[in-house]
């Protein structure tokens, strides 16, 4: 979190999102809890390390819940907070153009190819 103020609603919600991954482990954990093994698997490319960084950042700022189990061996589980979620629901319409436009290439490439 920044130790200034903000200058806009864009400011703070970049703030929480920085980064090439916060925005797709939120994507990860839309629909419930996932354990840390399953949620790297889910994100090929990301290391252990940033994963556990990004996941401790997201957590700092309310938007992941980390639930530790009390079992051997050690189990732990993450999910979205209510913050998260609606966090999510504010990302579906940027995801909803992004899969437009991804289209729109994908389009524009296969005419190309043909021409």
């Amino acid at each position: 979190m920044k130790a200034h103020p903000y200058t806009c609603g864009i400011d703070a919600a970049i703030d929480v999102i920085d980064g090439k991954w916060k925005v797709l482990i939120l994507w990860a954990l839309h629909d419930r809890p996932h354990r840390f093994g399953e949620t790297r698997r889910n994100l090929p490319g990301i290391s252990e390390k940033v994963l556990a960084q990004q996941l401790r950042e997201l957590e700092a700022d309310g938007i992941v819940h980390r639930e530790v189990f009390d079992v051997i061996p050690p189990k732990v589980e993450y999910s979205l907070t209510a913050q998260g979620l609606a966090l999510n629901a504010a990302l579906a319409p940027l995801a909803a153009w992004g899969n437009e436009r991804i289209a729109r290439l994908v389009a524009e490439a296969a005419a190309t190819a043909a021409a």
